[in-house]
C-alpha cells in the first residue's frame, strides 16, 4: 500500500512513515486493540486488514487492500480537529481509497455493530 501506483513518496519520507507507524502500532490505543483484535486474521469475512498503514505523508488505522478500505478510530482528539481529519480523508480519497469513521467509544461499547458497519462498506 505504501507504494500505491498513484502517488509516489521520496524515499526519506516513507522511511520516516514506517517508523511512525511502528511506533503507533507500539502505542495502540484500548480501542485500536480491541478492533484489532476482531480484524486481524481475516476473522471478517476472510478480508485481510492491516494496521498503522503509511500512505504518503499519512498514517491509516486499519485498512483493507481487497476492499481500497480505510477504516479511522477517532478518539476524543479528533473533536478538536475535524477539519484537519476532513482535509486529510479527501487527500487520501484521491488514491480511490473509500473510509469508515468509527468511534472509540462505539468500538469500546458495541464493537459488534462497528464490524457490521465496517462490513457494510464491502463491495463484493
Amino acid at each position: 500500500m505504501a507504494d500505491h501506483e498513484h502517488w509516489r513518496v521520496p524515499k526519506e519520507l516513507k522511511k520516516k512513515m514506517h517508523v511512525l507507524a511502528s511506533d503507533l502500532r507500539q502505542r495502540s490505543t484500548k480501542s485500536e486493540t480491541n478492533l484489532w483484535a476482531a480484524l486481524r486474521d481475516r476473522k471478517l469475512a476472510g478480508r485481510k486488514f492491516r494496521r498503522q498503514v503509511p500512505v504518503g505523508a499519512f498514517v491509516l488505522d486499519f485498512y483493507c487492500a481487497e476492499e481500497t478500505l480505510a477504516v479511522e478510530v477517532d478518539g476524543g482528539i479528533h473533536r478538536s480537529q475535524q477539519q484537519a481529519d476532513q482535509l486529510r480523508q479527501e487527500i487520501i480519497e484521491t488514491l480511490s481509497i473509500r473510509f469508515v469513521r468509527v468511534t472509540s467509544e462505539q468500538v469500546e461499547k458495541d464493537l459488534t455493530s462497528v464490524l457490521q458497519t465496517i462490513q457494510s462498506h464491502f463491495q463484493a
